[in-house]
């Protein structure tokens, strides 16, 4: 395969596309197809021969490097789009429905027209959704996204000090649990694990597993165990290297766990 990456919008996400006989350069805009229909993107990495290796997943085509037409029609879309947001808006108000608009794009065919919106409640858009089918012609997709959605949506910069995940490279929002920040020994303070978007943050999975498997074997602070036959109680561990610090018998002492503990 001959993958390279493409983004549809400016520091948006990078998916992946086979170029299968085509030479593309770096920045060359190109026209792809999607599960959404064609669209227009911009190429910005190539992968190597090691890297398409990884890939075990059905990649979609880049049909052709796009053409000043193309072009033309990827700004109409553009224009178009934002022309339709504002329609949105404006027939939701009319309607009295509750729905904070984030953005819209019509698919570079035109076949599509998807509007992604925020809500605290579950909203009956069809009418609305009429408003716009006899105005544009084409099929409407309103989506209620979520708190992470947004925040993808959005972008921002996380506690990090970096871009988002989820509005840079994360193609996919897996779900995130209070006992993966628990399993990492953090403190269960909001301020602390919440992203940006008000939820637990994302990175929260990515050491998840390798936690899960030094934690194997490890005790828990306040837990009474016995170092040199005296017991005492944990004070503090340390998961990735698998010691722990032991108060007993007026001092700590420090316990190493072996590797090979790990079953």
């Amino acid at each position: 395969m001959n993958i390279y990456g493409v983004i549809f919008r400016d520091k948006g996400k990078i998916y992946y596309f086979n170029a299968q006989k085509l030479k593309i350069s770096l920045n060359v805009t190109v026209i792809v197809e999607t599960e959404k229909g064609l669209q227009f993107g911009k190429v910005i990495s190539k992968l190597s021969k090691e890297e398409v290796k990884e890939f075990k997943e059905n990649i979609k085509p880049i049909l052709r490097i796009s053409t000043k037409k193309d072009y033309e029609q990827y700004l109409t879309n553009l224009k178009d789009s934002k022309r339709a947001l504002d329609h949105a808006r404006k027939f939701a108000k009319e309607l009295k429905l509750n729905m904070n608009f984030l953005d819209s794009e019509f698919t570079f065919d035109r076949k599509q027209l998807i509007l992604n919106f925020f809500a605290d409640e579950r909203v009956d858009f069809r009418e609305l959704a009429k408003k716009l089918a006899s105005i544009y012609r084409t099929r409407i997709e309103l989506r209620q996204v979520g708190a992470r959605d947004k925040a993808s949506s959005i972008g921002g910069l996380g506690s990090c000090g970096k871009i988002l995940c989820c509005s840079s490279f994360l193609n996919r929002l897996d779900s995130v649990s209070m006992n993966m920040a628990k399993n990492q020994n953090l403190a269960l303070n909001p301020s602390k694990i919440n992203g940006s978007c008000g939820r637990l943050m994302c990175c929260l999975a990515y050491e998840d597993e390798e936690y899960s498997r030094c934690n194997k074997g490890m005790p828990v602070v306040g837990q009474k165990v016995t170092v040199d036959k005296m017991e005492g109680v944990v004070a503090s561990i340390d998961i990735l290297n698998r010691r722990y610090k032991v108060f007993v018998n007026g001092e700590y002492k420090e316990v190493i766990l072996d590797e090979k503990n790990i079953k």
